[in-house]
Formats: C-alpha cells, sequence, structure tokens
C-alpha cells in the first residue's frame, strides 16, 4: 500500500491555500466600474509615456486624439467593453486551470480505456496510477460546472453569445451571426450539454475503477469483459462528446470563429499533458518505491508515447494555421491575428517550442527515453506549454489584449494544482497499486522492451 506522503500532503494543502487567498485577491481587485477603468488608462498614460501609449491605443486603449474623435456614446461603450476584459481576466485564470487540470484526468481515463480495449499486457502494472488520477475527476467536474453556471446566469463576460439582446433584432447589440447560431447557442441547451458530458465522464469513471477493483476481489473474467466492453463504448462516447465539448466551452467565447479542427487540436493537446502527468506520477512512486514491478522499458513506452502525441499535436497546430491560412477565409482573423502578429505571438509561436522542439531534442533518442530525470524534466516543459496552449485558445477572446501573468493566473494554477495532487495521492493510497486480478499481470510485471 502507498501512504500519502506527509510533506507532499501539506505541499498540495499549501497550494490549495495560496490559491484561495490569490483568486480572492484577483476578484476583490478587479475594477468595478468605467471609471476605474479610467484611472487605470490614465496610470498606463503616465507610467509609459504619450509614445508608448499611443502604440497600445490601437488594441487596449485609445489616445487623448481618439479620444476627441469618438463621440460621447462610443468612449462608453469603449470603456465597458474595457470593463468587462478586465473583470474577465480572474474567471479566465479559473477557468484555464479548471479545464486543464479537468481534461488531464479525463483523456488519463480515455488513455486507460484504450489499453483496455486493446488487452495490452505492457501497461496493467500502471492501472492503479492511472485510476487514482481519474479520481480528479469528481472534484474537476463540480468546480469546472460552478463556473459554467455562473457564466450562464451572467455572473461573468466570458460568452459574448450570451450578452443581452444578441438575438433581438431590435437591440442595437443584436448580432445576425449569434442569431444564426442560436440553436444551438443558448444558455439553457448549453448549461445541459455541459451536465451531461461531465456527467457521462462520471459515470464511466466509477464504473470501471468498480469493476477493475472487483477483478482483484475475484478473479472473475467476465468482469474483465464488462470493463473491455465498457471501455469500447467510453472511447466511442468520448469522440463525439470532446467534438461537441470543444465547441462549446471553448470555440463559443468566440462565436464568429469556427474550425472543424478545433476539437482534435484540443484534444491533441490535453491528451498528451495526461500521457505525461501518467509518466510523472508513475517515476514519483517507482522512486517511492511503491512501483516495483514498474522497469526501465515501462517508462520507455510511457516517454515514448509522450514523443509521439507531442508530434500529433504539432501536426493539428500547423494544420489547422496552414488550411485556414490557405483558404484565405476573412472570419479567420479573428482568431489568427491575436495570436500570429498581436499580442498573444509569444505565446503562440513560444508553446511551439516547448511542446514540439523541446520534446523532439530530449525524447528522441530511445536511451534518454528510460532516463527519468530526462523524462522529468521533458514532461514539466510539456505541461508548461500545453498550459500556456489553453491559456491562449481562452484568454483572447476573453481577457483581449490586457493579459498577463500575474497573482490571479498564479493564485488558479497553485489551487488547481494543489486539489489535484491532494486528490489523486489520497486515491492512490486507499487501495493496493498492484492490479493483481488481471489476467495479463504477468505480462505486465516481466515485460521488457
Amino acid at each position: 500500500m502507498y501512504t500519502f506522503s506527509g510533506k507532499l500532503k501539506t505541499f498540495s494543502i499549501a497550494l490549495m491555500i495560496l490559491g484561495v487567498l490569490g483568486m480572492g485577491y484577483g476578484f476583490f481587485s478587479a475594477p468595478k466600474t468605467t471609471e476605474d477603468v479610467k484611472e487605470i488608462l490614465q496610470h498606463e498614460q503616465s507610467s509609459h509615456g504619450d509614445e508608448q501609449v499611443s502604440g497600445h491605443a490601437a488594441t487596449t486603449s485609445h489616445n487623448d486624439a481618439s479620444t476627441e474623435s469618438h463621440s460621447a456614446d462610443e468612449e462608453q461603450s469603449h470603456l465597458e467593453h474595457l470593463l468587462h476584459q478586465a473583470q474577465n481576466r480572474p474567471w479566465a485564470a479559473f477557468f484555464i486551470a479548471a479545464f486543464f487540470f479537468l481534461m488531464i484526468a479525463v483523456t488519463v481515463m480515455v488513455f486507460y480505456a484504450i489499453q483496455w480495449a486493446a488487452q495490452a499486457g505492457w501497461s496493467i502494472v500502471l492501472f492503479r496510477v492511472m485510476e487514482g488520477i481519474t479520481a480528479y475527476i469528481l472534484p474537476g467536474s463540480i468546480l469546472l460546472f460552478i463556473f459554467l453556471l455562473f457564466s450562464g446566469l451572467h455572473g461573468n463576460h466570458m460568452y459574448v453569445w450570451m450578452a443581452e439582446g444578441t438575438i433581438d433584432p431590435a437591440s442595437e447589440n443584436y448580432d445576425a451571426i449569434i442569431d444564426g447560431k442560436s440553436w444551438w447557442l443558448n444558455t439553457s441547451g448549453w448549461l445541459i450539454r455541459s451536465f451531461i458530458y461531465l456527467f457521462v465522464y462520471n459515470l464511466f469513471r466509477w464504473m470501471l475503477r468498480r469493476n477493475s477493483l472487483a477483478l482483484d476481489e475475484t478473479g472473475d473474467l467476465k468482469i474483465y469483459k464488462k470493463n473491455f466492453n465498457l471501455s469500447v463504448a467510453f472511447i466511442v462516447i468520448f469522440g463525439i462528446l470532446e467534438l461537441f465539448m470543444s465547441f462549446d466551452w471553448l470555440m463559443s467565447l468566440d462565436p464568429h470563429w469556427y474550425s472543424q479542427l478545433y476539437s482534435f487540436y484540443v484534444f491533441a493537446s490535453v491528451l498528451v499533458s495526461g500521457i505525461t502527468v501518467i509518466a510523472l506520477v508513475t517515476i514519483y512512486l517507482r522512486h517511492k518505491g511503491a512501483l516495483p514491478f514498474v522497469n526501465d522499458s515501462h517508462l520507455h513506452d510511457l516517454a515514448k508515447y509522450m514523443f509521439g502525441f507531442s508530434i500529433f499535436w504539432t501536426y493539428f497546430w500547423f494544420d489547422q494555421f496552414m488550411l485556414q491560412w490557405y483558404a484565405n477565409i476573412p472570419e479567420d482573423t479573428a482568431y489568427f491575428f491575436p495570436r500570429l502578429i498581436g499580442s498573444y505571438q509569444l505565446p503562440f509561436i513560444g508553446m511551439l517550442f516547448m511542446n514540439f522542439v523541446f520534446p523532439i531534442l530530449i525524447l528522441m533518442d530511445s536511451d534518454f527515453k528510460r532516463i527519468p530525470w530526462f523524462v522529468v524534466t521533458a514532461g514539466l516543459v510539456i505541461l508548461c506549454g500545453h498550459y500556456i496552449d489553453i491559456f491562449q485558445l481562452i484568454s483572447p477572446a476573453t481577457v483581449g489584449d490586457s493579459w498577463s501573468i500575474g497573482i490571479p493566473e498564479l493564485a488558479s494554477l497553485a489551487f488547481f494544482l494543489g486539489l489535484f495532487i491532494f486528490v489523486i495521492f489520497t486515491a492512490m493510497s486507499k487501495v493496493s497499486l498492484h492490479a493483481k486480478g488481471n489476467p495479463f499481470m504477468k505480462e505486465s510485471e516481466i515485460y521488457h522492451y
């Protein structure tokens, strides 16, 4: 049995406490009125000087000349837009972290189900690690649904299609594109679908985990066949749900833009993150002596998946960009302009090096895949890179050019990281990490590549 280290438990609780305090500060310090926004703009002008402010004005502010040319209504509208973006910042930070860690747990379950469906032998010694990571799905789902519920009840301005008047032709806020998509993008349907996504993930996790533990107790092959069938069903159902989930939660942040490759891109990003977490947790538990049957060949295969799916992600990164650049569709500029040549250029291009170039350099050599500290180094860079990936998927449409990495962002990351560590290691400390009832366990114990 694995014992949850007191130091690690204290560390995770400390992260959660610091995260809660930081998130509270982020919500408290967000501007409340347009007058607060004016004060912030005036402070920026005095801090950066006239030349820098005028260069910044095209995206986040307006200088004296542009202010004079705008009517009072236009100025007020612009200030309200900046206010909503500033108020969105702590919400966006919460959403990024909540989505990232939840989808890590969900895609670990996808990888776990693939092992069952493929009747793989090499990975059985890792099953309890995967099951422990998927324990986060329940608390992660609750927290994310609270955010989605607040969004649906107009507790924030994250989803512009939820604004009043966007589907009313008589309103000055009327948007024909949003109106045309209102058959799908409506709050009640959006919340119902979101609940279904999360419920299905939790239901399959509960059934797979229950059967896996029962197999240890009885060794009954009927239970093994049940998990085989459940895994096949989950893989198919997840493929469908993830398609619409990406549309609902991420793409609809900017309802004027669309891409058929988007959901596959999101899946590739979170899948490689999930596999990386399996590798990091496995290395930690192996170091603690809790996984005596895990050898260098198991580590090699996990690192090989990290390497392979990093290339898989890069394919979709380039494919989405190349196809839409080649098609030259005007609507696509809403997505690519801020990321490719706007204020998000650094994270957009930088994550390509973190998620593709760095793994290639570190993990291409087969021998390096067997060295724990090499895998840990590559894994940490990959996770940071894909966290930035989720950041740049969400922030441009919600925070705009006023983004930064500060207390709200770091606090949300700390809270969810602490919760993630606490939940998964608590789950793994409750049962044996040796899935002795699986008929392929012996093959996994003696696995050699």
